[in-house]
């Protein structure tokens, strides 16, 4: 069988941690990439890892016009652009097999409608790229526990957080860029695991019906006086004139369109953790029965004492966001493997080669932006959201959050 060829759009950070996890698929190779910057790096990274000869083009297009499938890595702000690139490739012969987008889908409900029906108009197959759904210790939590389920009912709590010190790009801390702050880039991946978790054995992953969003968005730590300094200093960025949320925290209760049962998804998401470095959290609750999952608590463990600190290699080699190179460090042999990225590459993989959509579509991602600026609006509002009401689904579908626009003064505490 031929290898299938993934062609790359952005070349940053989650490029680089997507090439580590097609180093772990069979009959997966990285055939090229088209970015403003970083490409020559990744191509090197690419015939390093010995995953493809990773082609640098010019353009959208080009690199369309070469492989299987595009990957839609690039930042937030870039994707609709990109989207319209690639279905103009497709227009003009392009053979795509599929389309990949990583997380978030839009910045905006109306945004990410708009990948869809492009999506729509290519007839190609789609994966929305969200891997804590395929992260193993998920899947076999629930596979453990499906006799349980079936049993004593399904899970009726679900409670999930990704926290880190802050991103590693100056773009993901402006919000008028990212589409808000921690909430649109973390709070994306509790909610839909969330979610995920609470649907019962067998069934589809939007079974369990969105009903009500509760939630509260706050800056805690970047927004003192030392935070916000630190922040210009690193990042060039200002959040004395646009800040973002560094914590978000909230609710989303669901209901099982068959039984009636209602189920709650909890979130908690910062940008404020300065420990060990990503953490990843999650724990579901039935009748008689429960999981916990903790990325923290590793295998494997090493120590590195003040002496010989000056030797230490880069922190985040141990683990993704590490804030600290001595000490008692928690490490990660393969995080690639652990945080899904491996799992959601495979699932796209062999969908797109029966010519159909992955488990996660983006109508799929379109839902999950629906219900984060759900989150955003009840935030702005300071009451819970509810999604069954038509007028509530007509303001999101035109709503941008006040952070988002660069507002965020008005409902952020800033020292300053």
């Amino acid at each position: 069988m031929e290898p299938f060829k993934l062609g790359f759009i952005g070349a940053g950070f989650i490029s680089r941690f997507q090439a580590k996890a097609v180093a772990q698929v069979r009959g997966v190779e990285l055939a090229g990439v088209t970015a403003p910057e970083n490409a020559e790096s990744l191509q090197a990274l690419s015939l390093e890892l010995g995953i493809g000869p990773c082609t640098v083009y010019p353009n959208v297009r080009e690199l369309a016009k070469n492989v299987d499938a595009v990957c839609i890595f690039c930042p937030n702000f870039s994707r609709l652009e990109v989207m319209r690139e690639v279905a103009a490739a497709v227009k003009e012969g392009a053979a795509l097999k599929g389309i990949i987008v990583e997380k978030p889908l839009g910045r905006t409900v109306a945004e990410a409608r708009e990948l869809v029906n492009l999506a729509k108009e290519t007839g190609l197959p789609t994966a929305y790229f969200e891997n804590q759904i395929h992260m193993k210790a998920i899947n076999a939590a629930l596979s453990q526990l499906a006799p349980q389920q079936r049993n004593m009912g399904p899970l009726a709590l679900a409670r999930s957080s990704e926290e880190h010190a802050g991103p590693h790009s100056p773009w993901f801390w402006d919000p008028t860029k990212q589409g808000g702050g921690v909430l649109s880039d973390m709070g994306c991946h509790s909610i839909a695991v969330g979610w995920y978790v609470l649907n019962p054995v067998g069934k589809p992953v939007d079974f369990m019906q969105p009903i009500t969003v509760s939630a509260e968005t706050a800056l805690l730590k970047w927004g003192t006086p030392r935070g916000l300094k630190l922040l210009k200093e690193r990042m060039g960025v200002d959040y004395t004139q646009t800040p973002a949320e560094d914590f978000a925290t909230g609710i989303v209760s669901f209901r099982n369109p068959e039984s009636g049962q209602i189920a709650k998804a909890q979130f908690t998401n910062s940008w404020m953790y300065d420990k060990q470095g990503l953490r990843l959290t999650m724990d579901g609750l039935g009748q008689g029965y429960a999981f916990e999952m903790n990325t923290l608590v590793s295998s494997l463990n090493i120590f590195i004492g003040d002496e010989a600190a000056e030797a230490a290699a880069d922190s985040e080699t141990a683990l993704e966001k590490a804030t600290s190179s001595r000490g008692l460090l928690a490490v990660e042999p393969n995080e690639p493997d652990l945080y899904g990225y491996v799992d959601e590459i495979k699932d796209a993989v062999a969908a797109f080669r029966e010519g159909r959509d992955a488990l996660l579509n983006f109508e799929y991602g379109l839902q999950i932006t629906t219900l984060c600026q759900a989150a955003y609006l009840s935030a702005e509002r300071g009451t819970a959201v509810d999604l069954t009401d038509p007028e509530t689904q007509k303001t999101l579908e035109s709503y941008t959050s006040l952070i988002a626009q660069g507002r965020g003064r008005e409902v952020l505490h800033v020292m300053a």
